[in-house]
C-alpha cells in the first residue's frame, strides 16, 4: 500500500487541536482502509504533516475531508528510507 506524507497550511494551528484532529481521523480511517500512522505540528509556522497509509491519494483525502474538513495543501508519495 502506498505511504503518503501530507503538508496543511494552518495559520494558528495548535498542537491540542490537531490530535483532536487526529483522532477524529482514526475513527473514520478503518471504513476505507487508511492507516493515519503519525503527524507533527510546527505551530509557529502554521504546518501540520501527516503521514499516512492508504490506497490512494484520493482516498487519503477523503478521511481528512470526513473526519474534520481539513484537507491538505500537498500531498507527496513516500518511501520510507534506511
Amino acid at each position: 500500500m502506498p505511504t503518503y506524507m501530507d503538508m496543511h497550511d494552518i495559520p494558528g494551528v495548535k498542537a491540542a487541536d490537531v490530535a483532536g484532529a487526529h483522532e477524529a481521523d482514526l475513527r473514520v480511517q478503518g471504513a476505507y482502509g487508511v492507516d493515519y500512522r503519525q503527524y507533527w505540528v510546527d505551530e509557529a509556522q502554521g504546518k501540520v504533516f501527516c503521514l499516512v497509509d492508504a490506497p490512494d491519494r484520493e482516498t487519503a483525502t477523503r478521511v481528512h475531508r470526513e473526519a474534520h474538513g481539513l484537507e491538505a495543501h500537498v500531498l507527496h508519495e513516500v518511501t520510507q528510507g534506511g
